[in-house]
């Protein structure tokens, strides 16, 4: 075979698997259902048992059993745990962070390995006091890569 030929073949196939999607995260948005969720409040004095990086943010995850049962232990004390396989989900949350309003998770869209979480809150012009209001939303964890925080932050997940 003539070399011209030979390195054209190799810069094409090159190419192909340049171009080919990563698998597991396909560039078409999908809705990742929501298996589990609870709502209630959030005391600001345990903002800090949040994951590192999350504590500011409107939006999170829990991507362990032991940073999820530390947040847990504030947001619903005197309650068991709840059970969550964290190598299969991941668990979700949305909180206030101005003005305390009720808030509900109602679509996590999965992109290129990004999640994407659309919350919902009530309006009130109340500030933020002693507490927040928080949901959180159990979803698969198959895919995903990152969180988007807002509008020019993700987080790897563990």
């Amino acid at each position: 075979m003539p070399k011209p030929f030979v390195l054209l073949l190799v810069i094409g196939l090159a190419s192909l698997v340049a171009c080919a999607p990563v698998v597991g995260q396909s560039p078409e948005p999908k809705d990742l259902p929501i298996s589990a969720s609870w709502s209630g409040d959030y005391p600001v004095a345990a903002i800090d048992q949040l994951p590192a990086g999350q504590r500011q943010s409107r939006v999170g995850c829990f991507g362990s059993a032991a940073a999820f049962a530390r947040a847990w232990q504030h947001f619903r004390p005197g309650e068991a745990v709840p059970a969550v396989d964290f190598a299969k989900y991941l668990v979700l949350f949305s909180r206030n962070v101005d003005f305390y309003n009720r808030t509900n998770i109602f679509k996590v869209t999965l992109t290129n390995g990004v999640i994407d979480i659309l919350a919902m809150e009530t309006m009130s012009a109340r500030p933020i006091d002693k507490q927040a209001a928080m949901v959180l939303a159990v979803v698969p964890r198959a895919g995903v890569r990152s969180i988007r925080l807002d509008a020019t932050r993700t987080l790897s997940v563990e």
